[in-house]
């Protein structure tokens, strides 16, 4: 009878009800975006590499895409965690235009969307793993922001994520400008993006650069960037350094 008894109470246990799971670590991930403001809109890259661990396993991975009419949002972290959001944005975009009101969501709105998104996720302990940059353009205003994976999040003329934090950001600091043109904005960022395939580990030479207007968004092709290992730094790095390394 007892046996009989405390075999529901086994069953209950064992239901996938009371097998929640959290994401413990990302699996494939993807570096950093650089993001910033130029003459007539917003410019944003990144490299197309997705990492299994430190392994370089995907080399064509797509991490720029447009959200409505008016914002791009560029992801890096885990994958799979930006195609989550990416379909949240659909959702919310497509009620959005089911109101057929003459009103559409702006950058800002989404930059709003997505900052409740992350900090409500960080709040359950199941964290959406990225570091979001979203850019747009509506009514004549440039709008740039950026969120973490726990909700931290601000506006600014230039945004990065990731290495792009460290290293893009004091290059950006000293040659931005707001009358940068179109060419110099993609100069600017392919600098940016040398600087970091030199020295994080996890880029790859593939990229691509979106740009959103007015008149919307342009996402280039695949291209990779002219390159120089020969750097003495680069030939032999261990010269003058002290102990076992």
């Amino acid at each position: 009878m007892n046996v009989m008894e405390s075999a529901p109470a086994k069953s209950s246990l064992m239901s996938p009800e009371s097998d929640i799971q959290r994401t413990q670590f990302p699996y494939v991930t993807g570096t950093s975006i650089v993001g910033i403001k130029y003459k007539d809109g917003i410019l944003l890259t990144a490299d197309m590499g997705g990492s299994y661990g430190s392994t370089i396993r995907y080399k064509s991975v797509e991490r720029l895409k447009p959200v409505g009419k008016h914002s791009l949002l560029g992801a890096s972290g885990e994958i799979s965690d930006f195609q989550e959001i990416m379909k949240y944005l659909d959702e919310l975009i497509l009620y959005d235009n089911m109101w057929d009101d003459g009103n559409s969501l702006g950058p800002k709105e989404a930059h709003n969307y997505l900052t409740r998104v992350m900090y409500n996720r960080r709040n359950k302990f199941n964290p959406l793993w990225n570091s979001l940059v979203l850019g747009g353009v509506k009514n004549g205003q440039k709008y740039l922001g950026t969120v973490s994976m726990i909700g931290v999040h601000y506006e600014d003329n230039h945004v990065a994520t990731g290495f792009g934090n460290h290293l893009a950001r004091p290059i950006l600091r000293d040659e931005w400008h707001e009358n940068l043109s179109y060419e110099e904005g993609v100069k600017l960022l392919e600098k940016c993006m040398r600087v970091l395939l030199y020295r994080d580990r996890s880029a790859v030479n593939k990229l691509q650069i979106a740009k959103i207007t007015e008149e919307g968004v342009t996402i280039s092709q695949p291209y990779s960037l002219k390159t120089f290992w020969n750097f003495s730094a680069f030939q032999n790095p261990t010269v003058g350094a002290e102990g076992s390394w």
